[in-house]
């Protein structure tokens, strides 16, 4: 099993960087413009049971992915597995650290298998992971901005 981790310290509080994650359109926000992902369905919440329907492309074949939340804890983290998709195991921990009153980490925690067992690892490793550090470079980006005042537009 593979495992990918993004830490980024952001100036604002956990609770600003929770609460930039539970709005509306927060995924439609968070999906890079460059990227080959389709939000068909958000998730009506973080709560655990929501779930969000993404439709990904990955060369020529379109591929759904369900994705359902497992765990959540206000203001501090939520978790969601991959239902069915592309992925043979996808859980993602979304972590809220806090770094005293005014800072905190967000962090990005997943665990993932390619399918087809070693012939995955060995053919498309590299591409996931490379693909996985691009979305989240974005992801966290996107969110430092918004949460340290720079980007209050995507608060709104």
């Amino acid at each position: 099993m593979a495992t990918f981790e993004k830490r980024t310290r952001i100036e604002a509080s956990a609770a600003r960087i929770f609460a930039f994650h539970e709005r509306e359109g927060a995924l439609l926000r968070l999906t890079p413009p460059w990227s080959h992902q389709r939000v068909i369905e958000p998730a009506k919440s973080l709560a655990v049971g929501s779930r969000a329907v993404v439709e990904v492309k990955i060369g020529p074949v379109k591929q759904t992915i369900i994705a359902e939340h497992t765990a959540y804890e206000p203001g501090r983290m939520f978790r969601d597995v991959q239902v069915s998709g592309p992925f043979a195991k996808w859980e993602h921990t979304h972590l809220m650290e806090p770094d005293g009153d005014a800072a905190a980490f967000l962090v990005d925690h997943i665990e993932y298998e390619l399918p087809l067992g070693i012939l995955g690892r060995m053919f498309g490793g590299w591409f996931a992971r490379r693909n996985l550090e691009r979305l989240f470079e974005y992801r966290h980006r996107v969110t430092k901005e918004a949460c340290e005042g720079h980007g209050d537009r995507l608060l709104a």
